[in-house]
């Protein structure tokens, strides 16, 4: 079997598996086995009742005190038991599994593992497994892969997928030169594939994540200098200021930063050259690239040209219309939304206004990039978020002019360091100052105590008619590893608040149209309280919005709970952040610390590659389209730079890649240039 062959190959898949994989976006043995697990389950020993910490994901063992309880509430049933053993007892708590009652006899011996929380004050176990002793005692020790899932697909199937991929793949063939790999201390590729999906204990973990990580990091790295050397200054459109942007900016009812400012000036410097721009603007959250990208926008326009701004959400696509739109209304300029929510009539008219050039400037998503939208004199493209867009998207909007400049932007903070490493293609601008109207956030880390205030500091917010976030990093409620389900929470939210307070959850696993209504209704104020993974993280912009509450705060880097945090303090109100711990240690403090302190999201960053270092091989990856499978850029901030200077030193050397003894990394470097996503 090679990794080219279709998933349908691997013993074990049929025609529905398939399907349920394609929606996981795996066609290809090899997509499968890059599949990696987002975390592992380490089954540790059964553990006496008084040991429990908030937090633990734990076995326990005893005796039954008393019969199951059933309460109701709403429609969502609750069972509880009390297990008993020699050192004290437990409250153990299932949702809508009445069936239960039937199955747990008083005064038997049972064996439960499950997540132990802190609620009204007293620990106990939420949602456990049962095992028999045979059962759990096979387990004991083992690291159990935990995937990303989609419905149709368990996890023991897919590791079971995993498995039979492995054994059957005939073209794991090393591809790093040995020479390399002894400098780099890094494991054979086909050792690292199986110890990944499958680690015997953490040094062989480690060793896996390492190997892999750095390939996908000196490919890049790689195909960066390829694409560097072989690019060349294209000439194009000359922009010209023009007064409209310059009596736009007088009537301003608020004065550019001076790094705002430096960096209009750069992008005005640049579509005056005569050469395609190809520039990325690194500003923290809050610190106005938009307003930056509006008097691009505007130049572009005034010179007879058309400008396109692709975003990644419908929601921000249809609130940065609203604003454009109100903006420029006085200079003559029109602004349309392309959408996939449009209707086939509404999209049809929408291309015509594009292609005839009756819209200055279109705001839309991957919609923007689709067949069949052609514009009339393409003159500037806008990527927000740019790492979302891959680079095959951002082409075909790059394609839909000739030759237009081009300009990315980015809120998320990177070292300088690392930020010419990774966008090396590219000219860098950082706007690293916050307007003056905007009030800094203000923070607390506090641990689960607290939870009780947090709520009536809420409910104080809301009924001043602010609106406020919860975020819980994970959803499957059915997966005892998940940190916090979406689902329940929200139940037990809800009792928590009058019925006066409209409290919704959001995550991944919707659909698009159902996100996109609650991201909406959330935005128009319907929503007081939303509970929602980190698909929030970008993609909408609600100025009433002044509480960002995050669970399980210890668990995320900081880089990306400044990027959460950046939900709120967008008006003109007081806003807060507070940061929750479900289990505090002595480094989760000093992290947190660090955010509570600072609201800079590049000093943030700094302080980020130095906590993490090469550490949490548990964190929780940012969400959101990646670049990279495995490797992250802050945790492998060390090995990002060790493969750039490899990358660097073959690439000095024009015949490296010519050598028959890197014949298989040519061969790989080939591949990978025609499927990245830079």
């Amino acid at each position: 079997m090679q990794t080219t062959d279709s998933v349908r190959s691997v013993k074990g898949v049929g025609e529905k598996a398939e399907q349920n994989l394609h929606k996981l976006k795996i066609e290809t043995v090899g997509e499968l086995l890059e599949h990696y697990p987002r975390n592992y389950d380490e089954i540790k020993p059964v553990c006496p009742i008084e040991a429990l910490e908030e937090g633990d994901i734990a076995a326990v063992e005893g005796v039954l005190m008393a019969r199951p309880q059933i309460m109701k509430r709403g429609s969502k049933s609750i069972l509880t038991i009390t297990l008993r053993d020699t050192t004290g007892t437990l409250l153990i708590t299932w949702f809508n599994m009445p069936f239960l009652r039937n199955q747990l006899k008083m005064g038997t011996r049972y064996l439960f593992r499950g997540k132990v929380e802190k609620r009204n004050g007293r620990l106990q176990m939420v949602q456990p497994k049962r095992y028999t002793r045979q059962e759990f005692y096979k387990i004991v020790g083992k690291m159990q892969p935990i995937y990303p899932l989609t419905a149709g697909i368990t996890n023991h199937a897919m590791a079971k997928l995993m498995q039979e991929a492995i054994m059957a793949v005939e073209d794991f063939k090393e591809f790093l030169p040995a020479d390399l790999r002894k400098r780099q201390q890094l494991i054979e590729y086909k050792k690292a594939m199986r110890q990944i999906h499958f680690p015997a204990n953490h040094k062989e973990l480690k060793e896996a994540r390492k190997r892999l990580a750095f390939d996908e990091l000196f490919l890049y790295t790689m195909a960066l200098n390829y694409i560097r050397e072989n690019g060349k200054e294209i000439s194009t459109h000359r922009i010209q200021k023009t007064n409209e942007a310059a009596e736009f900016l007088e009537n301003l009812p608020f004065s550019l930063t001076d790094a705002q400012k430096k960096v209009y000036e750069e992008i005005c410097m640049d579509m005056e050259g005569g050469f395609v721009m190809n520039r990325l603007v690194q500003g923290d959250v809050g610190s106005g690239k938009t307003i930056v990208a509006v008097l691009a926008l505007l130049e572009v326009v005034k010179n007879g040209y058309q400008g396109a701004f692709m975003v990644p959400t419908e929601v921000l696509a249809a609130q940065h219309y609203q604003n454009l739109t109100k903006l420029l209304a006085d200079y003559g300029v029109t602004v349309g939304l392309l959408s996939g929510s449009l209707t086939a009539k509404e999209k049809r008219r929408a291309k015509e206004k594009i292609a005839s050039g009756e819209w200055d400037i279109v705001i839309g998503t991957h919609a923007l990039i689709q067949d069949g939208v052609a514009f009339a004199d393409l003159g500037l493209v806008i990527t927000d978020e740019q790492h979302r867009f891959g680079v095959k998207q951002r082409e075909k909007l790059y394609q839909k002019g000739k030759e237009p400049h081009v300009l990315a932007m980015s809120a998320t903070p990177i070292p300088r360091t690392l930020a010419l490493i990774l966008y090396g293609d590219m000219d860098l601008s950082v706007i690293d100052e916050r307007p003056a109207n905007r009030l800094p956030i203000k923070n607390c880390a506090v641990n689960t105590d607290y939870r009780p205030n947090a709520y009536r500091f809420m409910l104080k917010q809301i009924e001043e008619g602010r609106q406020v976030y919860i975020i819980c990093p994970m959803v499957e409620q059915d997966d005892e590893s998940e940190l916090e389900s979406v689902m329940l929470y929200t139940e037990e939210l809800k009792s928590q608040f009058p019925p006066s307070v409209t409290i919704e959850y959001l995550h991944g696993k919707m659909k698009p149209a159902q996100k996109e209504d609650i991201m909406a209704r959330y935005a128009e104020g319907e929503i007081d309280i939303l509970v929602s993974t980190t698909v929030i993280e970008v993609g909408i912009d609600v100025p009433n919005a002044s509480v960002i509450m995050i669970e399980n705060a210890e668990r995320f880097g900081l880089a990306q709970l400044h990027q959460l945090r950046g939900r709120v303090g967008r008006g003109k109100w007081q806003s807060y952040c507070i940061l929750m711990s479900t289990k505090e240690t002595k480094e989760s403090r000093e992290r947190l610390q660090v955010l509570v302190n600072s609201n800079d999201g590049f000093y943030i960053a700094k302080e980020d590659l130095v906590l993490r270092g090469q550490g949490d091989l548990f964190g929780i990856r940012q969400s959101g389209e990646q670049v990279f499978l495995i490797a992250d850029i802050f945790e492998d901030a060390k090995l990002l730079q060790q493969a750039s200077k490899e990358a660097k030193e073959m690439s000095a050397d024009e015949k490296a890649l010519l050598y028959k003894k890197n014949e298989r990394l040519r061969n790989r470097l080939n591949r990978y240039l025609g499927q990245i996503t830079l």
